[in-house]
């Protein structure tokens, strides 16, 4: 190898790393990248994959451990394979210094999937062979050798999914990485042959079925044509619009541009990163309620005509009888915004300390009355008046109905259902409810320093106020994200209910909820779309009117625009640590929008 070219591949490795563990993608000259990754997919072959099992599938039950051995690009390798699922990583040479392979055999035996990274040098040591052969006759082995054929003619007993690039280099390493959940396409087979196993055109090819992490070349767009983006990010963190943000780009299925900029707050304690977890706020009515009735519409079990009355018992008696699921969907129903909440709350009703009469936590020391929902809130709920039916008047009253309806037909809590039907499966490993249950508070930037109601810094519990007293489970809000996950779910909308192999909602349903629905507002069901005032510039002044999605009153939106295949997904705390509104009156999120349309219609 030149000097020149252990150089750039130095660059390409440093660079990606860097955006899979923390801050930035954007590796440097986005060209070499391309041809290096094209060397890789035709040096890349597919062996033993008579089972189908790569693309790994079925990610809500994968337990999956990594195991690297001497190769050199392990760590692009892991951080790769970390963007799909949860993959914890083992040293193997750790155990051959200190212990034995059998430690650890013992150590993964809660793993169902194990990706075991091997180079030549570890072909030389009979315990690793003998690791995979083992292992193989009781879960799957997937085995990714970056080395020579003579490597490859020593892997015959292998039974499990081998991949094998003869190109050692860090795009290599990732691309192998991506192919094994189908972020790539396996396009090669063997051309001549090394053992009567592997003989020549064995192989298998594979369709790219997930997200994939690359250039901004790799879709038609020059990398300098978005530099713009981290102006405008910086433009907002200097304005004190927000004390840090989380922007990314996905073209053509493929994460071309992925980065955090800022602190949690404006102490510079935590730097952002790109796996932080955002309380995305009104995202949820799309990511999680909307989400759970295009399922149930499909099923059947849910009509868009029905009333609320229709599933509702204690609804027939009450002012809201009569509202349809579309109604209600469209923000026509004629509702209040919302109910009066902290407001409300009287010193009787909550306590510091939890307790069976006090179970829902609103916060640390916060605890909410047993029943305060089912006697003060849904009553405020069900009797709102509804003046301006037919209207749109955007109300999160609504999307609380709403996921009475969903709950009452699945039987099942919000949270409960969109975890276990979309969340897991998609391979989303922050979003869900009640993060504080799953990570650590670190991870989660901060929203407002409540100085009046809950007198704290809100940090891992849902910023909306009727959502806290709902126990942080809404239909409204209360859902928390990283980018990554977001990105997923709508790159899955784009591709009409589909991601991973799996079609989660019809594609006619999907068109039907995103499409404008009536005379009165630009929205669909349950979906924000482009508003066709030339004025407004909503979502931004170059989006198409193909464009939906939706903002979030933390200072976050996801917007897709078919026309473009294009995903853009911005979260941030603008409210932290008091309400402003100078991420709106400065643009941020729709110039940022902007430049992406811009580099797009440049082109290379």
């Amino acid at each position: 190898m030149t000097k020149n070219r252990q150089r750039i591949y130095l660059l390409l490795l440093s660079g990606f790393v860097i955006f899979n563990s923390a801050c930035a993608q954007n590796p440097p000259n986005g060209k070499a990248f391309l041809q290096e990754q094209k060397a890789a997919e035709q040096s890349t072959v597919l062996l033993n994959n008579d089972k189908q099992i790569i693309p790994l599938q079925n990610l809500d039950v994968a337990k999956i451990a990594s195991i690297r051995f001497s190769g050199a690009y392990t760590a692009a390798f892991d951080s790769l394979l970390n963007k799909y699922a949860r993959v914890d990583l083992f040293k193997g040479n750790d155990y051959l210094g200190l212990k034995s392979l059998d430690a650890l055999s013992l150590d993964t035996k809660f793993y169902n999937t194990l990706i075991v990274q091997l180079a030549d040098a570890d072909l030389n040591n009979p315990q690793i062979l003998d690791f995979i052969t083992t292992n193989q006759k009781l879960k799957n082995v997937v085995v990714s050798l970056l080395g020579s054929d003579k490597s490859l003619a020593k892997l015959n007993e292998v039974a499990g999914p081998l991949l094998w690039s003869t190109q050692v280099t860090p795009v290599s390493a990732m691309f192998s990485a991506q192919a094994i959940f189908g972020g790539v396409a396996v396009t090669q087979k063997l051309t001549k042959g090394y053992t009567p196993k592997y003989a020549n055109g064995t192989g298998a090819l594979t369709a790219k079925i997930r997200l994939q992490y690359t250039v901004p070349e790799d879709a038609g767009i020059n990398a300098e044509n978005l530099t713009d983006i981290d102006k405008i990010a910086q433009e907002a963190i200097g304005s004190q619009a927000t004390p840090g943000c989380v922007v990314m780009v996905i073209k053509d299925g493929k994460v071309i541009f992925n980065k955090a900029y800022g602190y949690h707050t404006y102490r510079n304690d935590i730097p952002d990163r790109i796996t932080d977890i955002f309380d995305v706020a009104s995202m949820t009515k799309i990511s999680a309620t909307t989400m759970e009735a295009m399922q149930l519409y499909d099923q059947g079990k849910l009509a868009l005509d029905s009333t609320a009355g229709t599933y509702l018992a204690l609804a027939r008696k009450s002012n809201i009888k009569t509202l349809t699921v579309r109604e209600l969907l469209e923000h026509q129903a004629g509702l209040i915004p919302d109910i009066q909440t902290f407001s409300k709350i009287k010193p009787t009703d909550y306590t510091v300390d939890s307790s069976a009469n006090f179970p829902t936590k609103v916060n640390e020391n916060y605890y909410l009355r047993k029943n305060y929902f089912e006697e003060v809130m849904w009553p405020d709920m069900l009797n709102a008046p509804v003046k301006t039916r037919g209207q749109y008047v955007y109300s999160d009253v609504g999307m609380c109905i709403m996921q009475q309806i969903v709950e009452t037909v699945t039987a099942r809590p919000i949270n409960h259902y969109v975890q276990q039907q979309f969340y897991n499966p998609l391979g989303m490993q922050t979003a869900g409810y009640l993060p504080l249950y799953r990570f650590p508070v670190d991870r989660i930037p901060p929203t407002e320093d409540d100085k009046k109601d809950r007198r704290t810094v809100i940090d891992g519990y849902v910023h909306d106020p009727t959502a806290a007293l709902m126990g942080g489970v809404a239909g409204h809000a209360g859902l928390f994200a990283s980018a990554n996950d977001i990105g997923i779910m709508y790159q899955m909308m784009l591709n009409r209910g589909s991601y991973g192999g799996v079609q989660y909602i019809k594609p006619e349903t999907v068109d039907l909820f995103t499409a404008k629905q009536s005379a009165v507002s630009r929205r669909g069901l349950g979906f924000d779309r482009w508003d066709p005032i030339p004025e407004h510039k909503y979502p931004s002044q170059l989006a198409s009117d193909q464009a939906y999605g939706h903002t979030g009153f933390t200072g976050t939106c996801v917007w897709v625009d078919p026309k473009y295949n294009l995903v853009y997904v911005f979260l941030s705390n603008r409210v932290h640590p008091n309400v402003s509104s100078k991420l709106g009156s400065l643009n941020i999120r729709p110039r940022i929008q902007d430049v992406v349309y811009a580099a797009i219609t440049k082109g290379m």
